[in-house]
C-alpha cells in the first residue's frame, strides 16, 4: 500500500504542479504582466509547489528527515541528474547564467547549509533570513527585467477555466504531498531505512519531475540553455522559499539521518556546475560525469547511509 501511495503522491504532484503553472501563467498573462513576474514569481513559485507541500506536509507529520531531505536531494538532483541528462541530449551553453545567477546560487546554497549546521533546528529565526533572501532575489529579478513588455495573454484560456486549473492543480498538489508522504514514511519503516534517505532519493527526484520533464524537453528542442536557468532558479527557489517557509511555519529539528556527506554533497553539486560553466559550457563529457556522480551519491546512500 506505501508504494502505492507514493506511486499516486508522484502522479498527483506532477499533474497538479503541471495544472497549477498552466493556470498561473495563464492568470499572469490576463493580467498582462511582465516577463519578469512571470518567470521569476508565477513560474518559480509554480514548479516549486510540489516541493514546498511535500516539504511542509513532512514538517507537519514530525518527518523532518523527508521535510530536509527533499530540498537538499532536490537540489543535488537537480545539478547533477536532470542537468547532466540534458547535457548527454544537447551541450548546454553558459549564456543562459549571468553572473548573477551563479552569485545567487553560491548565496542559497551557502545559506542553506549554513542554517543547518549552526544549530539543532531550523527554526523561525532562520526561516524569516531565508525569505528576507528570497525577497531580494525576486526584487533584483524584477529590477532586471524592468523595461520588459507584458506577455500577451494566452488564447482560449478564460477566467472560468484558469480558476479550474488554479483550484485542481492546488488540490493535486495538497492530496499528492500528503500521499506521498505517508507513503514514503511506511516504506522507511516498513525496510528501516531513516526517512532521510528517502527524503534526499526518493521524495527529491519525484518533486523534481517537472524540472526534469522541462529540460529533457528543452533539449531535445534545441534549447538546453533553457534548462540551465530553470535549475538555477529551482535551486535558488528551493533553499529561500521552500525551506524558509516551512522552517518559519513549523520548526524543523535537523535529522539524526543527515550525515556530513549529504551537505557536502549539496556544495560540491553547486561548486562544480560553477567550475563547468566556468569553461564556457556543459558539454557531454560534463554531463556524463554530473550522471555518474549522481549514481554513485545514491549507491553510498543505498550502502551506508541506510
Amino acid at each position: 500500500m506505501d508504494v502505492i501511495f507514493v506511486a499516486a503522491g508522484l502522479g498527483l504532484l506532477l499533474g497538479g504542479g503541471e495544472g497549477l503553472v498552466r493556470g498561473a501563467v495563464a492568470f499572469a498573462t490576463r493580467m498582462r504582466l511582465p516577463m519578469a513576474v512571470v518567470g521569476a514569481i508565477v513560474l518559480g513559485f509554480g514548479t516549486s509547489m510540489p516541493e514546498l507541500l511535500t516539504s511542509l506536509s513532512a514538517a507537519l507529520s514530525g518527518a523532518p528527515g523527508i521535510a530536509i531531505g527533499n530540498v537538499l536531494g532536490s537540489n543535488i538532483a537537480n545539478i547533477l541528474l536532470i542537468l547532466g541528462m540534458a547535457a548527454l541530449v544537447a551541450p548546454i551553453g553558459a549564456g543562459a547564467a549571468p553572473a548573477e545567477d551563479r552569485l545567487w546560487l553560491t548565496v542559497a546554497t551557502a545559506l542553506g547549509v549554513g542554517v543547518i549546521v549552526v544549530g539543532t533546528h531550523v527554526g523561525r529565526v532562520e526561516g524569516a533570513l531565508l525569505l528576507v533572501a528570497l525577497v531580494v532575489y525576486i526584487w533584483r529579478a524584477l529590477a532586471r527585467d524592468a523595461a520588459a513588455e507584458p506577455v500577451p495573454a494566452i488564447e482560449g484560456m478564460g477566467a472560468v477555466r484558469i480558476a479550474l486549473y488554479l483550484a485542481g492543480g492546488l488540490g493535486a498538489l495538497i492530496a499528492g504531498a500528503w500521499l506521498l508522504v505517508e507513503g514514503a514514511t511506511g516504506i522507511a519503516t516498513a525496510f528501516g531505512i531513516s526517512e532521510t534517505v528517502i527524503g534526499l532519493t526518493v521524495v527529491a527526484v519525484g518533486t523534481s519531475l517537472p524540472e526534469l520533464a522541462t529540460s529533457l524537453s528543452a533539449a531535445r528542442r534545441g534549447e538546453a540553455e533553457l534548462a540551465l536557468g530553470n535549475v538555477l532558479g529551482s535551486n535558488v527557489f528551493n533553499i529561500f522559499a521552500i525551506l524558509g517557509v516551512t522552517a518559519a511555519l513549523v520548526p524543523i529539528p535537523v535529522p539524526e539521518g543527515l550525515s556530513v556527506t549529504d551537505l557536502v554533497a549539496v556544495a560540491a553539486a553547486a561548486l562544480a556546475l560553477l567550475v563547468v560553466l566556468a569553461a564556457g559550457r556543459i558539454g557531454r563529457g560534463a554531463g556524463a560525469a554530473f550522471v555518474l556522480a549522481y549514481a554513485a551519491y545514491v549507491a553510498w546512500l543505498a550502502l551506508f547511509a541506510a
